[in-house]
């Protein structure tokens, strides 16, 4: 049965390699899984998961997995950027379940929780060239592009939609 819940703690080295493994293959990285993941996590590429309590809880936000059968297949995140506003982040499902509108229910679930805790936009960055799907489901749901205002990827844009 799939459900969607709050990260355990104990479970942050499960969330990021599915983030490490989708984007590896979304990116067509040459190197092998486990010499990217040594590679960015030299970067601190997802240095925010270190501390999912402090950078997610603690910052107005939630951190949520997405499991089947208690296995974690997916993750979300939102957390605050300022005042009304928060963004959203780390959404990354493994390849196996895209296309089933997983992603969709975690969006909605993040966006349920955000109006409950007083946010009136969100925003997110994504790469269309690479994460075309994602792109086209964020501009069904009311994402309208925006400046870019935080990105490190040239192929990156920024989005926001209302709450």
């Amino acid at each position: 049965m799939i459900k969607i819940r709050p990260i355990h703690p104990d479970e942050t080295v499960v969330a990021k390699r599915i983030v490490y493994r989708v984007a590896h293959e979304i990116f067509n990285d040459q190197d092998s899984l486990e010499e990217s993941i040594a590679y960015q996590e030299a970067r601190g590429e997802l240095k925010d998961m270190d501390d999912i309590q402090k950078n997610y809880f603690e910052n107005g936000g939630v951190f949520l997995v997405m499991e089947d059968e208690d296995r974690i297949i997916g993750t979300g995140a939102i957390r605050k950027m300022d005042e009304g506003i928060c963004e959203l982040r780390r959404l990354w499902f493994l390849s196996e379940y895209h296309g089933w509108g997983f992603g969709y229910r975690m969006i909605l679930e993040l966006l349920r929780i955000a109006r409950e805790l007083g946010y009136v936009k969100i925003r997110l960055e994504t790469a269309p060239v690479h994460q075309q799907r994602a792109y086209e489901l964020y501009k069904r749901l009311g994402f309208y592009e925006i400046p870019k205002y935080h990105t490190t990827h040239e192929d990156d844009i920024a989005m926001e939609m209302s709450l």
